[in-house]
């Protein structure tokens, strides 16, 4: 591993993501990873499919 990459590595390990970028990093997954597998996935459905489980999960509560 060159140093520079274990700088940047080291870096990264005191970075605290917000809630709405972890909730951005999540569908940005989950968007990428549907698409491999489906082509007919856009951003919009993933947003959909999103927004209806944290509606679900605050009924839940």
């Amino acid at each position: 591993m060159t140093r520079d990459l274990q700088e940047l590595i080291a870096k990264s390990r005191s970075i605290k993501m917000t809630e709405n970028e972890q909730e951005e990093q999540r569908r940005s997954f989950a968007y990428g990873s549907a698409k491999i597998e489906n082509d007919d996935i856009t951003r919009d459905i993933i947003d959909e499919a999103a927004n209806r489980l944290k509606s679900a999960a605050h009924a839940e509560r």
